[in-house]
């Protein structure tokens, strides 16, 4: 039972960093083009003209 003690705040504390780091994502537009990086993962990059 002492153990929930220690345990309780380190989850309240772990929580609450993720809950800001998913603000943080949503502040900064991590998640506004997720089109655009579907296709870029998809893009070989090869768009030169060979010479």
């Amino acid at each position: 039972m002492s153990n929930l003690v220690f345990l309780i705040p380190i989850a309240l504390f772990l929580g609450g960093l993720g809950l800001v780091a998913f603000l943080w994502t949503l502040r900064t537009g991590q998640y506004e083009d997720l089109d655009g990086a579907a296709w870029r993962a998809l893009d070989d990059g090869d768009d030169k003209p060979e010479a």
